[in-house]
């Protein structure tokens, strides 16, 4: 399977290069950069600390989706929203791993996936969407005598508060009780905030450092409590999902799924 990294010069992008260059069942058609980026022309085994492959970091990305089966994109809402299309109109595989989509990028995406096979995740670790499988089943399991917090850290560097990872296991809470996240979702926290409403769904941001990422999902009862963990060491493990999304969607019919899809969850 040929695939393309987009946003090839930053940290997951020369991750993505590493991973695919290295990963069976697939090899690297091309690299995207931004315009006016310093990595243009450079070839990208170079970029990702790889011997050269003779494919150098464009800022066109027309005649590479066109010549490709699919992208791997780690970037910022706008471009991503930018690429589905692209995607669509070249009818390859698309896997998303872009965090802080807004309801428009969403709806751009469902759009793309009529032509074009979206796999979207806030995280493409496999172990992370094992465990909101499991807050999906425990969530349903113990009910409202259980409070939920989600408390999540990331590095400093990070831009978008909560996670996407954190908003995904918060989707699957929410999933499992039979809501929508949006009606019981409590971000923040301040002053004098009275009594916690029974079924909401609250989260914690930590910021400092740098933490790859760590999510923990808590099920307050009580007189006992449950915490379903996850702590990424090393940012390869979205790499390799994101790879592996890409070969499952390869023979797949155009559609927006999810890793939960890819794991057959």
């Amino acid at each position: 399977m040929r695939l393309v990294v987009v946003g090839a010069d930053g940290r997951m992008g020369r991750m993505l290069i590493r991973e695919v260059v290295e990963a069976e069942g697939c090899t690297l058609s091309g690299a995207i950069e931004r315009e006016g980026s310093p990595a243009l022309g450079q070839d990208a085994g170079t970029l990702a600390g790889l011997p050269p492959l003779g494919i150098a970091v464009t800022d066109d990305p027309l005649p590479v989706f066109a010549a490709t089966d699919g992208v791997l994109d780690f970037t910022v809402p706008a471009a991503t929203a930018f690429f589905a299309e692209l995607a669509a109109q070249a009818r390859i595989v698309h896997v998303v791993g872009t965090t802080g989509m807004g309801e428009a990028d969403l709806v751009t995406l469902a759009a793309a996936a009529r032509h074009a096979r979206i796999v979207r995740s806030g995280n493409m670790s496999l172990g992370v969407n094992l465990v909101a499988g499991l807050v999906r089943k425990v969530a349903a399991a113990l009910g409202e005598d259980f409070d939920i917090e989600i408390v999540e850290m990331h590095h400093r560097m990070k831009v978008d508060a909560p996670s996407g990872t954190a908003l995904l296991l918060g989707e699957a809470a929410a999933e499992g009780r039979g809501v929508a996240l949006s009606d019981v979702r409590v971000s923040t926290r301040d002053g004098h905030t009275g009594a916690r409403r029974p079924g909401d769904i609250g989260f914690a941001t930590l910021r400092g450092g740098s933490v790859v990422g760590d999510h923990s999902v808590v099920f307050a009862g009580a007189g006992e409590r449950i915490t379903l963990s996850h702590h990424a060491e090393d940012r390869a493990v979205f790499a390799r999902g994101a790879v592996r999304a890409a070969l499952w969607a390869y023979n797949r019919q155009p559609g927006f799924y999810g890793m939960a899809d890819v794991l057959g969850l």
